[in-house]
């Protein structure tokens, strides 16, 4: 069947998911801001609670997928396509990799089981696991902390390397360098894999403006929202859309561009915007005071883009064609709590049918103001989970909605 996403609330039936893995065990104090973590998760405690999330999606009749068993599948298809993904894997891995290819090359192509390959890929290389004469003052002075390639700990955050939109799939340019490896394995997957690869593009990852799934909200088999954030540019989306309106495999005719401030704390639409319902979102008030929105819709030359005067909710309404929505305040009314548990991802709920979401159990106002809006909330444990700055939404790509 492939993919087919339409909807932020329909039934889901099938999610690809990560669990942490020995990643997480490569950060240091030293590596945190490259790496774009604020702190080290305990590995042991997160991979529980993640295995609870796996379980909590398996009792809701959800299928999980796991990344690493997708990848390597693909890579078994041929040994031409292990050869490249190590390659391709190598000159996205920075200078030092690149200085160190001939050497990379060997160690991993040695690895002859490809799940181990993939789990050697994500957990990263140590300069100390491979012989080389090159560099040997880099090699003394840091022999037991440089990687040749650099862990992705932030990997479980399945949402943001690649979206489904409908029944396409955008491949993304993402952010920051130290993610960029990440989509590889969407790559492959949507290439090679033999039950995605005929999945129709809509983005590349070789275009040169990025743009994150954790921006990319379907509202209906027309309507897409969009973040424009500190990780998503304007230049990103406009190739997004011009790709979509384009294809002959795409419904949409119509995007809302939601601008929403630049910093890290709202990395993402998704971190301050989901949909739990019908006609309710959940939002974190702080981005309402200045937002601004725009509608890119298909024209004979390309697309056009117009602002729109009138407030999120009355644009949301007729997008999604009721008379009106409901905004459930994130940490209900009091700022101090809002900004608490926005932070701790109490806006990223994955909604897995209409009023029924995902949600942190540390977010307690939160959860409380969802329940008092008929929202069923199960909440889940996430006091290692959070700390990677993402919810049950971001450590959830959705392949099968009903």
């Amino acid at each position: 069947m492939g993919v087919n996403v339409k909807s932020e609330i329909t039934s889901l039936k099938k999610v690809l998911i990560h669990r942490p893995g020995n990643e997480l065990e490569q950060l240091t104090p030293d590596y945190l801001e490259r790496l774009l973590f604020d702190d080290i998760p305990f590995l042991k405690a997160a991979q529980k609670e993640h295995d609870n999330f796996a379980r909590i999606l398996k009792e809701n009749n959800i299928e999980p997928i796991y990344l690493v068993d997708l990848v390597t599948q693909t890579l078994n298809q041929d040994s031409d396509i292990k050869k490249k993904f190590i390659e391709e894997f190598i000159d996205q891995g920075g200078n030092i990799a690149i200085n160190n290819k001939d050497e990379l090359r060997e160690f991993l192509s040695s690895i002859k089981d490809n799940r181990n390959l993939v789990l050697k890929s994500m957990s990263g290389v140590k300069i100390n696991e491979v012989s080389s004469s090159k560099n040997p003052l880099a090699r003394l002075v840091k022999q037991n902390s440089r990687f040749l390639l650099d862990p992705i700990p932030n990997l479980y955050f399945t949402r943001d390397p690649f979206a489904i939109i409908g029944n396409g799939v955008s491949i993304n340019r993402m952010y920051s360098e130290t993610r960029c490896r990440e989509t590889i394995y969407g790559k492959y997957i949507f290439k090679y894999h033999p039950e995605y690869k005929d999945t129709p593009h809509f983005y590349d990852n070789n275009l040169p403006f990025h743009i994150e799934g954790g921006d990319i909200l379907n509202l209906n088999e027309h309507v897409l929202a969009i973040g424009l954030s500190q990780r998503t540019c304007p230049e990103g989306l406009e190739l997004l859309a011009s790709n979509i309106f384009k294809s002959e495999s795409s419904e949409i005719n119509k995007i809302i561009a939601i601008n929403i401030p630049n910093l890290r704390t709202f990395m993402h639409l998704d971190t301050v915007f989901t949909q739990v319902d019908t006609d309710k979102f959940l939002i974190h008030p702080g981005i309402l005071k200045n937002l601004t929105t725009f509608e890119l819709t298909p024209s004979k030359n390309d697309f056009k883009v117009r602002l729109l005067e009138e407030p999120l909710a009355t644009t949301l309404a007729k997008a999604i064609g009721v008379d009106k929505v409901t905004f459930i305040q994130c940490g209900g009314l009091d700022m101090v709590v809002s900004e608490r548990e926005q932070w701790n991802d109490g806006s990223n709920s994955l909604c897995i049918s209409p009023g029924r979401v995902i949600v942190y159990d540390r977010n307690t106002v939160t959860n409380e103001s969802l329940t008092h809006f008929n929202i069923e909330t199960i909440e889940i444990p996430s006091s290692e989970l959070s700390r990677g700055r993402g919810g049950p939404r971001c450590m959830s790509m959705p392949l099968i909605r009903q």
